[in-house]
């Protein structure tokens, strides 16, 4: 028993231990991926090694290796403009030019462990590849070292080897040179916007003196704007004056927190230095000057630099037609009076591209673009709003309103020009002539926030000033930009589906690491349905009896649009569209000090026939940009509402004559009765007033329905806001 005991032990000795279940594959992988992850550690270290010590580093002077930057038009080889950079805008100077103050403030903005680290931010490069890898926004977090590195690649190239490389040539540089030798390179090459290179050129870019005579809360400026130059140069607005307002506190609070300046010096600095005002001249002169100003704007929100744009090397697509500006530029200086500023933007229904844009005679002049910063009271150009919020609530546009003047809503009282009163009209014949008091009844029925939100979701940026739920809105009481106009009437032109404007079509690099195609941003805003009874409504304004059928006559396509004037004609508006095109002009003469408007002369406002002048411009460039352009007609009207439409019965007595007896007639006919509760407005507004057509060269009646003598002029009011910048205005609007 124990022999056989024993002789199995001793077999079961004998026996090789085999595993099973999860074991058998689980450890000899570990055990081979470690073999393997050690392999390709040794082979990555060996690599750095290699690559560490082949890597040269960049001398400044390379860092000057700037390519111009070429702006075409749509055809893609016609140059429009170039957006450079002089080389003799970079001026070295002596870290010992640079006051203590001013290196630190840089320091505290951009690297306060600049004296500790080796050059990288171990941090910084875990985002950057994070980003890199999720295509995310580029995120702050390099070294000093390592920006003074990247200027010198002055690439797009956002990929994980080119930051491998930065890397490399920063812990390179942080071994070889001093502290003060990398910050001094450093300052003599990084980007301050306005086309400075170099803390030298800051100075005078910005404060117009020596880097050596700059002041504590001027270098914190100076280190505030490196971050992006765009987003905090006070030269771009409010909103960038608002951002440097920030930063620059962040960076005095550094000073403070690394023992560089006292709280009691830091508590002198509550307000920004006076910075110097920027000219601009960066873009050509004239009208052209303009559109590049614009398409740097677009290109900077693809994620690209100031530098990367100014010295990139980029060529630059646009959605600007050669020959459409051309006419853009033409219609404006043939037309247009002295001392009057207008804009005019012209865009493709359906894929928001801008064929055209007349933003001001000369860039290099002033810098405030008539056609996407200067604002005026839209005045008339608002009433297919309401068109389009009541057809959208079920409303026909055969149904009528009391056009009779003057009406009183709750408090506000409303007046057609010169008290026209024109009973019973529709909602087509109220877009042709423009009729104040119907537009306030039919506001009043289906509610002016509605009118304002088919105004938003038509494409008017729901923060325009004046932008309000009053009972006026819609006579125009907002002030938008040209653009906002146009991009509105091309949402109704694309029957119904909104666009975002836009200028950059395609870009490139010469370097081949970068680029770019636009994707027209489009959605659905409105039915079909809606926007063609709309569409047809406002074909009144150019037919017979509207009040521009001067464009009717003379361009021989289908046109819809609408007239517009504000109170005390401070501004006047043509917006207008055929299917393939939306256009918009507006003008409005500017104070002597720029800060205000002023009311337009007569001879200002209309031509002797009494076209307007905004029709006209918009007239003379529709010639030019439709010719060989296909006749499209618009879709035909829905008929939305119709079928609520009440019909009423009419007698007719019978006839007296002779001796027979007849029964009586009855006449059916479809008409609409409107209701209307008095608005609940508390103060009283601006008495408003109508134009009759000022497009028609065919006399109009000598009298009104009332009788009353029929003016020969034209002059329907509305207050506008200043036009520059975003002030609100509560006076109603009228324009024809």
């Amino acid at each position: 028993m124990r022999a056989a005991q024993a002789g199995a032990q001793d077999g079961r000795k004998g026996r090789k231990k085999v595993r099973t279940g999860w074991r058998r594959w689980v450890i000899p992988t570990l055990k081979w991926g470690a073999i393997t992850g050690a392999a390709l550690f040794v082979i990555g270290v060996v690599g750095v090694v290699i690559a560490y010590n082949q890597i040269s580093i960049p001398q400044p002077n390379e860092l000057a290796n700037k390519q111009v930057s070429i702006v075409y038009y749509s055809d893609g080889k016609t140059e429009l403009d170039r957006i450079a950079v002089q080389d003799g805008n970079r001026e070295s100077v002596d870290l010992k030019r640079v006051p203590k103050f001013v290196q630190q403030a840089h320091i505290a903005a951009e690297d306060r462990t600049f004296y500790e680290n080796n050059g990288i931010s171990v941090g910084g490069i875990l985002r950057a590849v994070k980003t890199t890898v999720t295509g995310e926004a580029q995120v702050g977090g390099s070294t000093i070292t390592q920006q003074y590195v990247k200027n010198y690649f002055l690439t797009q190239d956002r990929t994980i080897s080119r930051k491998a490389r930065e890397i490399l040539i920063a812990v390179k540089i942080d071994g070889q040179l001093s502290k003060d030798e990398i910050l001094e390179k450093y300052l003599n090459t990084i980007y301050y916007g306005r086309g400075a290179y170099g803390i030298q050129s800051a100075a005078k870019a910005y404060f117009g003196k020596d880097v050596s005579k700059l002041t504590i809360p001027e270098g914190a400026v100076l280190a505030s704007v490196i971050n992006a130059p765009s987003l905090y140069d006070p030269a771009n607005g409010d909103k960038a004056e608002a951002n440097l307002e920030k930063r620059f506190a962040y960076v005095l609070d550094g000073m403070v927190e690394e023992g560089w300046l006292s709280s009691a010096d830091r508590a002198k600095y509550t307000k920004l230095p006076k910075i110097q005002a920027y000219k601009g001249i960066k873009f050509s002169s004239g009208p052209g000057g303009y559109i590049t100003a614009q398409v740097k704007r677009e290109l900077l929100q693809t994620g690209l630099t100031d530098q990367e744009i100014d010295n990139g090397g980029l060529r630059i697509v646009t959605t600007i037609d050669k020959k459409a500006q051309a006419a853009a530029v033409a219609a404006v200086q043939d037309n247009l009076p002295k001392k009057v500023k207008a804009g005019l933007v012209a865009i493709k229904p359906g894929d928001g591209a801008v064929v055209a844009m007349y933003g001001g005679p000369d860039y290099s002049k002033t810098q405030l673009n008539t056609a996407t910063q200067a604002i005026m009271q839209g005045g008339s150009n608002f009433k297919p709003f309401a068109v389009l919020a009541a057809v959208r609530d079920g409303v026909s546009t055969k149904t009528k309103f009391d056009g009779d003047s003057p009406q009183t809503f709750g408090d506000t009282k409303i007046n057609n020009f010169e008290y026209t009163s024109y009973g019973q009209v529709d909602m087509r014949r109220m877009i042709g002539r423009s009729i104040n008091t119907a537009f306030v009844a039919l506001n009043d029925q289906i509610g002016p926030d509605k009118t304002k939100q088919a105004a938003i979701d038509a494409g008017i940026p729901s923060q325009t000033a004046g932008l309000g739920t009053d009972l006026t809105n819609v006579l125009g009481t907002a002030s938008p930009h040209v653009v906002d106009m146009a991009s509105a009437y091309s949402t109704i032109a694309a029957q119904g589906v909104r666009t975002t404007p836009y200028l950059v079509r395609k870009v490139t690099s010469t370097s081949g690491d970068f680029t770019f195609t636009a994707q027209p941003q489009t959605k659905r805003a409105f039915d079909k349905d809606v926007t063609a009874d709309v569409t047809d409504a406002m074909t009144y304004t150019v037919r017979p009896g509207g009040t521009a059928t001067k464009i009717g006559r003379t361009l021989d396509r289908p046109v819809a649009g609408k007239t517009g004037t504000s109170e005390s004609n401070r501004s006047k508006w043509f917006s207008g569209f055929i299917p393939q095109l939306a256009v918009s002009v507006g003008m409005y003469k500017p104070t002597a000090d720029g800060k205000s408007s002023q009311e337009l002369s007569p001879s200002e406002s209309s031509e002797a026939d009494g076209s307007t002048i905004p029709a006209n411009i918009w007239l003379d460039f529709m010639k030019v940009a439709t010719e060989n352009m296909e006749v499209q007609d618009f879709p035909d009207r829905a008929g939305v509402g119709d079928d609520k439409l009440r019909p009423t019965t009419t007698y007719t007595p019978p006839p007296t004559t002779g001796s027979t007896t007849t029964a009586p007639s009855t006449t059916t006919t479809t008409t609409t009765t409107t209701t209307t509760e008095p608005a609940t407005t508390t103060s009283e507004a601006p008495t408003t007033s109508e134009a009759p057509p000022t497009t028609t060269d065919q006399a109009p009646p000598t009298t009104t329905r009332t009788g009353r003598p029929r003016p020969t002029t034209q002059q329907p009011s509305a207050t506008i806001p200043l036009p520059l910048g975003n002030r609100s205005s509560t006076a109603a609007g009228a324009g024809q």
